[in-house]
């Protein structure tokens, strides 16, 4: 057995937050739950201060609450926070061997059996260095390249499926906002001319014969429950941070858009499946047909913060939703909508299903080949 301080070290060089830009910046926010990679940080901070300065090949590990395993492989230079451990290969090491080896759910085990703090536990940098793991006999380089590339796969589908639903987003505002959807002759509605009526209410011009509502129209909104009686299982668990984990038994099956009562408002959700929600989260039933999607895409850019009724957590209720103001285009209209991008959101599904394979294949043969269970081969690595 060799331990992680023989192939790797912390980086402690500095950098001002000056001299990096907002997509060079990393805090433990921005790095994403169940080795999901990292999102763009919202903001600089707010004062000048000094970051650990980190660069292409670096693995960069969230240090609090060690249990979300926040990962990401640098892929640029930049600064992150003080709560985020920069891991360097030591010379003669391969940084993408370094990160197959923190990736690993045994590692992120081990953090939290040393880790400090019941409500936000933080690892022990000591104790981490101190990780055990087989001494290899083969190339740590054909590891390495291949989890990265497995990665590399999950990481270009997750970018495939943003520019896909960036495409019915703006399929949505151009049908719906800019009321541009295809005429009777196949032309876009308001730029060809068709009538447009003020509507008092919505305090706007709309399409003749489009009325105003409000979400109560269209849907019913449902309570979540409590899932911790649950078994594991394929169901999907959301709760307003997203899917927390899989149970054996579902609350709803369908077409439903998912709107959080607690916690981050405004991660509005659209699925078509089997699910169970949270108690912090509602689901919906559709009482009009094909609305599903266009519901999805009208609240989704709503900043619910703003109707916030808690005093601690931020909260939502059901009536604030119900009333919340809608447009009310012709069922018709809904339908070909539905059925012009029902292809696309298929198309999705398809590549998130492709990605949690991936995911599955990458976490159970890593342990075995850390192992020596199973070995690469050298061709298989750098396809």
């Amino acid at each position: 057995m060799t331990k992680l301080s023989s192939i790797a070290y912390y980086v402690t060089e500095k950098i001002s937050s000056n001299d990096i830009s907002l997509s060079e910046y990393v805090t433990t926010d921005c790095i994403l739950q169940n080795k999901q990679g990292r999102e763009v940080a919202t903001n600089l901070p707010p004062q000048t201060c000094s970051l650990i300065r980190y660069q292409c090949g670096d693995i960069l590990i969230a240090n609090i609450r060690p249990y979300l395993k926040k990962i990401w492989f640098a892929d640029i230079d930049g600064g992150a926070s003080s709560d985020v451990l920069v891991f360097r290969a030591k010379e003669g090491h391969s940084p993408s061997f370094l990160y197959a080896v923190l990736l690993q759910d045994s590692f992120f085990d081990y953090v939290m059996q040393g880790a400090k703090g019941s409500k936000m536990p933080r690892g022990d940098k000591e104790q981490i260095l101190r990780y055990e793991m087989p001494t290899l006999s083969y190339s740590e380089e054909s590891i390495g390249t291949f989890f990265q590339n497995i990665d590399y796969k999950i990481r270009l589908n997750e970018k495939i499926n943003q520019n896909l639903e960036a495409m019915t987003k703006q399929l949505y505002d151009y049908w719906f906002v800019q009321f541009d959807f295809p005429n009777e002759e196949g032309k876009p509605y308001k730029s060809s001319g068709g009538e447009m009526v003020w509507n008092e209410k919505l305090k706007r011009k709309i399409p003749k014969g489009w009325d105003n509502c409000t979400l109560e129209y269209f849907l019913t909104i449902k309570n979540g429950r409590d899932h911790k009686h649950l078994a594991e299982g394929v169901y999907p668990v959301y709760g307003s941070g997203g899917e927390m984990r899989r149970v054996n038994e579902n609350l709803y099956r369908g077409e439903s858009v998912l709107m959080p009562r607690k916690g981050t408002l405004n991660n509005i959700m659209y699925v078509d499946e089997a699910f169970w929600t949270v108690d912090t989260m509602f689901y919906s039933e559709m009482k009009v047909p094909y609305c599903a999607k266009y519901i999805f895409f009208a609240i989704k850019d709503i900043d619910f913060t703003r109707w916030d009724s808690g005093t601690g957590v931020p909260s939502m209720t059901a009536s604030t939703l119900y009333n919340l103001p809608m447009i009310k285009p012709h069922k018709d209209l809904l339908k070909r909508f539905d059925k012009t991008i029902t292809p696309i959101f298929y198309k999705m599904k398809q590549i998130r299903v492709e990605c949690e394979e991936l995911t599955k294949q990458r976490d159970e043969l890593l342990p075995l080949l850390m192992n020596g269970q199973v070995s690469v081969n050298s061709d298989l690595s750098h396809d």
